[in-house]
């Protein structure tokens, strides 16, 4: 009850509000301009937390990203144009509505179930992530090998339509988080022979360049007509949500679930948890007949699961450190600048930093619908804002916070250069989130492996010797291998009906 109150008083005085309405302000700006992400917004945070203590940090990080995610949802239904990745599955389906005349209905559907399902997936944070990391007290560095090893497949495998380009990518982030000397041996590689190489390739800087120059070069060189907002007055957003709720229980269940459950899939994500909750919400519905000409169903299970998936991927970031998505690969960053080391001591040994983060959550998830309700309200003058005025604030702040971290200039190339590959990558579908994935988990697989290899003497065996490793590299093999097995038994069958 100490660590619960002293949590209290760190999340509720005065720094940590005003930092949460200042950012729930930013976050919800960010979300409702199109072709902004909610990654964007937490990599151009990343160097003003420099100047934050812990916990108004993690506050910024928080507020951010779930005002963001909802936000989305409102360019998609007034302009056909998602704010976020993870708005896109249903922005059809909203625009529809918005053309019928509800968009009343289609904008309070999106900010009440993503509140719900935001706080559902909160409820899931708080009992899950004390009883994993009582149970990853007793990991070994075999355990967390098999366990990186499993994460990082399973995003290449969920996060990308094109698997081997996922795996390119993420070989890439491997091969950068190799540069430098922070290696168990401390040997420089891939320098070239120059110092400011020594310390590694930035991961922030890299960051910044990758989520948000890319998407100044993106919007620079997009020359499509600007779309036409939809000419019709906004009134009360919550009427009828309560006979929505009592309408579509199992819905709202289903989206907050599946949500929750794909957000801690490592490189899975809000937008994938939203296409995958409005193809169920389809594939169950009663009228699919309705989906795609203005129906709210597949609006509200989505809805209710991207803000979920938020949540959900914290739990292994702050559990085992593995990130969820690319939002808590940033978060990871911050968590580790600020001597928070994501893991399950994390619990042992701050929890009242825990408690802190449970509390910004529900609160986040709360504050959201007067926030959200008075976005709304003002969408259409946000959504004129001018890209020519826009961009280059954007990237001033790219390369003042750059540059700002450090005192580097090296730096701000590190972020220019990212940012010009990132965005020739994407343009040729080549996904990012893998290699950011790379260069996170790159370290851990090495420095774990080294471990390991000296505990078993060079002898591989030992791998599988412990049993929770053991049903983790089988696992890991399982899914190495299913491709090449459901190969050859497609193979087989054809030749049999064949003869």
């Amino acid at each position: 009850m100490d660590a619960f109150f002293l949590a209290f008083t760190m999340v509720f005085n005065l720094e940590t509000m005003l930092i949460i309405i200042a950012a729930s302000l930013f976050g919800l700006f960010v979300g409702a301009v199109p072709g902004l992400s909610a990654t964007m917004a937490l990599a151009l945070l990343v160097p003003m937390t420099f100047f934050m203590e812990p916990i108004p940090a993690l506050a910024a990080m928080v507020t951010t990203s779930a005002m963001a995610i909802f936000a989305g949802d409102i360019p998609g239904c007034l302009l056909r144009m998602p704010g976020t990745a993870a708005s896109a599955a249903y922005t059809d389906e909203a625009y529809a509505m918005s053309r019928n005349g509800q968009a009343d209905t289609a904008l309070g559907s999106g900010l009440v179930f993503s509140a719900v399902g935001g706080l559902f997936g909160t409820a899931v944070l708080i009992v899950a992530a004390p009883v994993l990391a009582e149970f990853a007290l007793n990991f070994t560095s075999f355990e967390y090998f098999w366990l990186i090893l499993l994460g990082i497949t399973c995003a290449i495998v969920i996060s990308s339509d094109r698997p081997l380009k996922g795996a390119i990518m993420l070989v890439a982030g491997f091969l950068i988080a190799s540069i430098g000397m922070n290696n168990p041996a401390a040997f420089p590689r891939f320098t070239g022979g120059n110092t400011d190489l020594l310390g590694g390739i930035g991961f922030l800087p890299m960051l910044i360049g990758m989520f948000a120059a890319s998407e100044v070069l993106r919007s620079a060189l997009d020359r499509s007509p600007k779309a036409t907002i939809v000419d019709q007055p906004i009134h009360n957003v919550f009427k009828g949500m309560w006979a929505l709720t009592v309408k579509y229980p199992v819905q709202i269940l289903r989206g907050s679930t599946l949500g929750t459950i794909v957000g801690a899939l490592p490189g899975a994500g809000s937008d994938i948890a939203a296409w995958m909750s409005y193809a169920l919400s389809k594939k169950f519905s009663k009228e699919p007949e309705k989906f795609g000409t203005g129906h709210v169903e597949g609006i509200i299970e989505s809805g209710a699961a991207n803000n979920s998936a938020l949540a959900g991927a914290w739990i292994p970031a702050l559990v085992f450190g593995i990130p969820g998505d690319t939002l808590t690969a940033i978060v990871i960053g911050v968590l580790y600048m600020k001597n928070l080391n994501p893991g399950p001591t994390l619990f042992t040994n701050n929890p009242q930093n825990m408690y802190a983060i449970y509390i910004l959550f529900i609160f986040a998830n709360l504050i959201m619908i007067p926030l959200g309700w008075a976005t709304i309200k003002v969408a259409k003058k946000l959504l004129n804002v001018r890209r020519e005025i826009l961009l280059p604030i954007i990237l001033l702040a790219c390369i003042v916070g750059t540059f700002g971290m450090n005192n580097s200039a090296f730096d701000v190339g590190i972020m220019l250069v990212a940012g010009v590959v990132a965005y020739i990558l994407e343009e040729n579908d080549f996904p990012v989130a893998p290699a950011i994935l790379g260069v996170v988990l790159g370290p851990m697989l090495e420095e774990n492996f080294v471990k390991s290899m000296i505990k078993a003497d060079g002898e591989f065996a030992f791998f599988f010797a412990r049993p929770v490793a053991g049903i983790l590299g089988i696992l890991t093999l399982m899914v190495w291998t299913y491709p090449l097995l459901r190969m050859i038994w497609r193979r087989r069958s054809a030749r049999g009906k064949a003869a």
